[in-house]
């Protein structure tokens, strides 16, 4: 069954592009993110969660401030991510067929610039939405990152499928109005309300 349709192909990046923080674990970058922070809470593991906290309980100077720390070190992370297994294939097959594709990321769109260009992909990717600076609200679960890259596409949301490997991935998709494949990339993970499941991207390649 061929999963890709001719519309447009929106990527998630951290998972089906490339293992984000292989290199640079993110627990060390969200404790690297809560040193700059006084009183900060405790225990949190996910950069991505440290940022979000600082939107809703600190100023905006504050929040400009651990934006562009995040942007920093997902700039240093990205240079030593892992290339998912057959994103390239996936992204070498988009362009043989002229499927328009789109990275859409919670993720900061410099540190997905860096990947692309040093993996030599960034001629495979039309349109890289990432996180919006200092507005946590508006990453996914929100839709707004999609629709973004859809309007700047010229497509219509029915049109493009997403690949993502969360549960806000599918809940933006579906928000957007765009169908969604679930990228369950590690064993146990629970995707099912997604339109179709995948384990391995190469199941992407299936003519």
């Amino acid at each position: 069954m061929k999963i890709i349709g001719a519309g447009p192909l929106l990527l998630d990046f951290d998972g089906p592009v490339c293992a984000m923080f292989s290199g640079y674990p993110a627990p060390r970058i969200a404790a690297e993110l809560t040193a700059q922070i006084d009183r900060p809470p405790s225990g949190m593991q996910d950069p991505l969660a440290v940022l979000q906290w600082v939107g809703r309980h600190r100023s905006a100077v504050e929040l400009r401030k651990i934006e562009d720390a995040l942007i920093a070190a997902e700039v240093v992370a990205a240079a030593s991510a892992a290339p998912t297994p057959y994103a390239r294939e996936v992204l070498e097959m988009a362009k043989r067929d002229r499927v328009p594709v789109a990275v859409v990321s919670n993720n900061s769109a410099t540190a997905i610039e860096v990947y692309l260009a040093k993996h030599r992909l960034d001629g495979y990717v039309e349109v890289i939405v990432g996180r919006p600076y200092a507005e946590p609200s508006r990453m996914k679960p929100d839709p707004f990152p999609l629709r973004a890259a859809l309007q700047r596409l010229g497509a219509e949301p029915t049109a493009g499928t997403m690949v993502g490997d969360s549960v806000t991935d599918i809940e933006a998709a579906r928000a957007a109005g765009v169908r969604v494949v679930g990228y369950a990339n590690r064993p146990g993970k629970t995707l099912a309300t997604a339109d179709v499941v995948i384990s391995s991207m190469a199941e992407l390649l299936v003519e």
